[in-house]
């Protein structure tokens, strides 16, 4: 299995990292993918990543929750750099969130535009949050439309035509805890989407999995995805890991 997105530099993990990593590993996940968030965590996410050189990979990007005023354009400028100096598996996590703060909708949607601007550019996938903002967000993918830009709709959660109109734009959907959850909604039309569309992640520590709903999640409750996934797509365990193992090496080209 392979979590296409996990923040494990996250401080939820500071007293307990190494033993939830060895968790994970030991349930079968072989791949984390971690997006990055804004300066704050950059050097945390790249140590991590050269502790465990073989199973964790990072992104470059700038979170849209953390697109401010006083701040963007000297860390967008930061991600440049970054991207100048050595190689990512993608440009994210990146976006329009309107969920937080709707007053930044302006600059949120010039640092989405600049930054899949640079994944064309480097012929990289784009990792998307979106949230209460699909309309914003498909506004910008259609203005930058480009056989280049592809990437990942992360904790995918919008309605099946949503979904369809993200596929026909080049991306796949990150499907995490949310397909468990009784109100998700997601499971009632996801066996129309083809499996080859569709990646595992787990947006830990957020999002977490039923049972564990409420709780920190971690990228060892994989598995819990992959159950549900079963049941919806009425196919193996096995099956399901190996086509959205493909998918995710397909788009991170690995």
């Amino acid at each position: 299995m392979i979590d296409t997105h996990t923040h494990l530099y996250s401080e939820e993990f500071d007293n307990d990292r190494k033993e939830m990593i060895d968790r994970a590993l030991a349930k079968g996940v072989s791949k984390f993918y971690l997006p990055a968030i804004n300066s704050e965590t950059h050097e945390k996410m790249l140590a991590l990543e050269s502790e465990y050189p073989d199973q964790i990979i990072s992104m470059m990007g700038l979170h849209p929750c953390y697109v401010k005023q006083e701040s963007w354009l000297q860390e967008l400028k930061l991600v440049e750099e970054y991207l100048n100096k050595r190689p990512f598996a993608a440009i994210g996590e990146i976006g329009i969130d309107l969920y937080w703060d709707k007053t930044t909708l302006e600059i949120q949607v010039k640092a989405f535009e600049q930054q899949i601007d640079w994944a064309v550019e480097r012929d990289l996938p784009i990792v998307i949050h979106t949230r209460e903002s699909f309309d914003e967000t498909f506004e910008v993918l259609d203005r930058k439309k480009h056989p280049k830009l592809r990437g990942i709709f992360h904790c995918f959660s919008g309605d099946l035509d949503q979904a369809k109109r993200a596929m026909d734009l080049n991306f796949i959907l990150g499907i995490g805890g949310v397909v468990t959850f009784k109100n998700g909604k997601i499971d009632q039309f996801l066996d129309q989407i083809p499996l080859d569309k569709i990646v595992l992640e787990t947006d830990s520590p957020y999002l977490a999995p039923v049972p564990h709903r409420g709780k920190r999640n971690e990228s060892s409750y994989l598995d819990l995805v992959v159950g549900k996934l079963v049941n919806i797509y009425n196919k193996d365990f096995s099956e399901i890991d190996r086509i959205t193992t493909d998918n995710a090496n397909r788009i991170f080209n690995r």
